[in-house]
């Protein structure tokens, strides 16, 4: 086995345009939350009910689309495939301002979901390409970041664009860009290490030799049907599932819930955008301790039980202590950010390489449907029962069962130690 140094320049010239690109699929997944509070439903006549449905529309073309958008990433160069859906994701989101109906803003949505169903078995096919077992949290943590990040900084630009252009404005703003960049990623991105230029001969036969040795400690599966009926991808499914009730609940109504208590939008965005810049904080070290420790379970479980027991608390408190409120809620969203690095690495810890997409499209569809009805029930729960309690008492009974599926997952120890290390360490300092 060759002992080389795997080359610390994959974090410099691969992370960054993983990153840039998925916060761009987040952008585009999330603003619709801000023009839900900013006036669109007014100006286009849509009723509360409707409104939820619209903003989850986009989960359903998701649910539909990830198992075949996960087998296609893996049958074809995810590099081509990628930059197709940039430019096509890019052009829905800027149509989405200039919609004056209703129908067409359904289909809008439902297509922006479809073609962002390839963008997560995308990026996690090439951190597994790249990234060994050893390194894949970190790496998974660092592209992740791109959805708190991006939400914090988009916080407080919808916020800003609705109160001094309207919502028409921020969507065509945050639209572009995706188009943009796919130029960018198709040139600089390649598919493997085998293809990239910047690499040696040397450190691309260590990083290929790193990268067999960690399949020989995975069960062998020779199908999708084998996958999809494996215990541990269907339990990572459990566990997406109820996550993203809870997550993709705050997440779609979190400006609505704020702005509900007679807030400018603008403040309305800069209270939203504190739990995403904490989340930065909280998953970065949670993905850093997850891989030093080679342990993914705590992670995954526990800040989803702090949680629910955070929708709890809300749901006895009452609509009457805006701050204690705010600080909870606050809390439950760094809490659903933390377990996200160890649990896509997971992933790829259980299945042999080749059944990466299939399966993460699966887990990810499955986590989709979960997201589509956490962001319908609430917004329709909220609108019904003019309160956030129900609401908050279907969280945190999601979450709980979430935590459980966590408990159940089997993560096979590592058993090759002597795999090649990184010429210099990876800090988060």
């Amino acid at each position: 086995m060759h002992t080389h140094p795997l080359p610390m320049r994959r974090w410099l010239y691969v992370m960054p345009l993983i990153f840039i690109s998925y916060s761009l699929a987040f952008l585009d997944k999330a603003n619709y939350s801000f023009a839900a509070a900013g006036g669109i439903n007014r100006d286009l006549g849509i009723t509360q009910g409707l409104s939820s449905l619209i903003g989850s529309l986009f989960f359903l073309g998701y649910f539909f689309f990830q198992i075949p958008g996960g087998i296609l990433a893996e049958k074809t160069s995810v590099r081509k495939l990628l930059a197709c859906s940039l430019v096509i994701w890019g052009i829905c989101a800027t149509a989405t301002g200039l919609v004056h109906s209703i129908p067409l803003l359904i289909v809008i949505r439902f297509i922006l979901g479809i073609v962002e169903a390839v963008v997560m078995p995308t990026v996690l096919i090439l951190t597994a390409r790249w990234f060994t077992k050893k390194e894949r949290s970190k790496a998974n943590t660092i592209f992740l970041l791109g959805n708190p990040v991006t939400i914090l900084w988009m916080s407080i630009l919808s916020g800003y664009l609705i109160d001094n252009f309207g919502w028409r404005h921020m969507f065509v703003v945050q639209g572009i860009p995706a188009i943009v960049w796919a130029a960018v990623w198709y040139l600089l991105i390649r598919d493997k290490p085998e293809e990239a230029g910047w690499l040696t001969a040397r450190e691309k036969t260590a990083l290929s030799d790193a990268l067999k040795a960690e399949q020989t400690e995975k069960p062998q599966l020779l199908n999708y049907g084998q996958v999809f009926r494996s215990p541990n991808v269907l339990k990572l499914s459990g566990w997406l599932f109820f996550q993203s009730i809870g997550f993709y609940g705050f997440l779609m109504w979190l400006p609505s819930i704020l702005h509900s208590s007679s807030i400018t939008m603008s403040r309305t965005g800069l209270l939203t955008s504190l739990p995403y810049g904490l989340a930065v904080v909280f998953m970065l070290l949670a993905g850093w301790l997850s891989d030093r420790l080679q342990k993914r379970i705590p992670f995954i479980v526990y800040p989803i039980l702090v949680a629910g027991c955070c929708f709890l608390a809300l749901a006895l408190l009452g609509i009457n202590h805006f701050w204690v409120a705010y600080g909870l809620l606050t809390l439950a969203g760094v809490c659903m950010y933390i377990p996200f690095g160890s649990f896509f690495a997971s992933i790829p810890d259980v299945l042999p390489s080749s059944m990466v997409g299939g399966a993460t499209g699966m887990v990810n569809s499955i986590g989709s449907l979960g997201a589509f009805l956490g962001a319908y029930a609430v917004g329709f729960l909220n609108g019904l029962m003019q309160t956030t309690q129900a609401s908050y008492y279907l969280m945190a009974v999601c979450l709980g069962l979430s935590a459980l599926f966590g408990l159940w997952i089997k993560i096979p120890k590592t058993v090759n130690n002597d795999l090649p290390k990184e010429g210099m360490s990876l800090n988060f300092h």
